[in-house]
């Protein structure tokens, strides 16, 4: 049976994540520097940094790592909580690879199919609580559109594709009954792979 990580107090935990993204990237991730410099006092504070490194924020040793940085980043935050995610709960991924849409029950049906633990069990009921604290600040998908490239004036210049197409739209004829007829078509060319331009002027000056 999977043994998923889970943390008790999950206020402190999403409190501990919000202060590590303003706070400086310490040396050592250590119980002083959660203590002091994120004010997270007590035993809830050090009873979530082995949570912290469970998720590759932080090394054995203490040592932020580069998802500890890349967290810190706004643009890669959510995507950085996201692959913790990946990692903490392979199990889950591996049963169903869109585990993070499902919704309460269901996610609380897989999660007991793999710890074997019972539904009402304090294991299933921390373990569901700290995955959705997760998904709420994790992204696992880009909806960024591709940026679109415009062509320099070099690349203009270059000879045209083997192939290409020439539209001409909207052509306006009178029929004899003297009604107005809008045609459009397409003509298709496909150009020879040459770096010759004198043959594409020719073909052009041809379709004049």
């Amino acid at each position: 049976m999977a043994n998923l990580p889970y943390v008790q107090a999950i206020s402190t935990l999403e409190t501990m994540l919000e202060k590590i993204k303003t706070a400086s990237v310490p040396e050592k991730f250590s119980q002083d520097f959660v203590s002091t410099k994120l004010m997270l006092k007590g035993g809830n504070g050090r009873a979530v940094i082995p949570f912290i490194k469970k998720m590759g924020l932080v090394s054995s040793d203490g040592t932020p790592t580069n998802r500890y940085k890349e967290f810190r980043n706004p643009n890669k935050s959510e995507f950085a909580i996201a692959d913790a995610m990946r990692e903490l709960y392979e199990p889950l991924f591996e049963m169903n690879e869109y585990v993070y849409e499902l919704d309460g029950n269901k996610l609380k049906g897989l999660i007991v199919e793999a710890t074997g633990a019972e539904a009402n069990s304090t294991v299933v009921q921390r373990t569901l609580s700290t995955f959705q604290a997760l998904r709420k600040i994790a992204k696992f998908e880009s909806n960024d559109l591709e940026e679109v490239i415009e062509p320099s004036p070099e690349d203009q210049s270059l000879p045209l594709p083997p192939s290409t197409q020439i539209r001409h739209h909207n052509q306006t004829i009178n029929s004899p009954s003297n009604e107005t007829i809008n045609l459009s078509y397409t003509i298709n060319l496909n150009l020879p792979a040459t770096t010759d331009i004198e043959v594409f002027n020719a073909i052009f000056k041809s379709l004049k």
